[in-house]
């Protein structure tokens, strides 16, 4: 049996905590990884960047090595979603940077997909396609309309090994999302993350 990991879940509570506790379910049900999510609470957003990042990846992401960030129509501009990435991203002194992985929920009407971690993904996640492009950041924003920038950011990149895919990919094939979580855990220490944009300040509604 794969070892399972630890998995950060970050996410709009507001819109999409239906979508989370459906993953916990199949967690639940499929026993795929270690749930290390928690109630992040509030966070004092007049505190310097590295200290943000520093409560959030020493406090809240300390035993994780895989973070799922579950994306919907306005997780793009949710400031603690953008935190809980950046600190993801960051490669601590005693917490090192964790993979990331993206699931598009039902709602930003997307079926795209992004394969970070090469052919082995292509092959066992999406036999069915057999051409692959590779896109510039227009092309990004119309293809994932609703994604964080910094994600976008680290997408442009190609060595952050992010992958992207639609909510109906997993929710009835446990064994994808276990598969996903295994690539996306074994890259993260040779992920090279662009950590050049600020940390958002602002939710969207503001």
């Amino acid at each position: 049996m794969e070892q399972k990991h630890g998995v950060f879940i970050s996410y709009h509570h507001a819109n999409d905590q239906l979508h989370k506790e459906k993953l916990l379910q199949m967690n639940e049900d499929y026993d795929i990884f270690i749930d290390k999510s928690v109630d992040t609470g509030d966070i004092d957003e007049n505190l310097s960047d590295e200290s943000i990042r520093t409560k959030i990846r020493d406090e809240y992401l300390s035993d994780s090595t895989v973070t799922i960030v579950l994306v919907g129509v306005e997780t793009w501009c949710r400031k603690h979603v953008d935190w809980e990435i950046y600190s993801s991203m960051y490669d601590g002194t005693v917490n090192k940077k964790s993979g990331i992985l993206i699931i598009n929920l039902p709602s930003t009407n997307s079926d795209n997909v992004t394969a970070g971690h090469g052919i082995e993904e292509k092959n066992l996640i999406h036999p069915s396609i057999t051409s692959w492009t590779s896109l510039n950041k227009s092309e990004y924003d119309e293809r994932y309309p609703h994604m964080p920038e910094r994600i976008i950011d680290n997408l442009l990149t190609n060595k952050a090994k992010i992958s992207v895919v639609p909510w109906s990919l997993i929710e009835n094939d446990s064994e994808k999302l276990r598969t996903l979580i295994e690539f996306t855990n074994k890259d993260r220490q040779s992920a090279e993350y662009d950590l050049s944009r600020s940390m958002r300040r602002q939710n969207c509604n503001n």
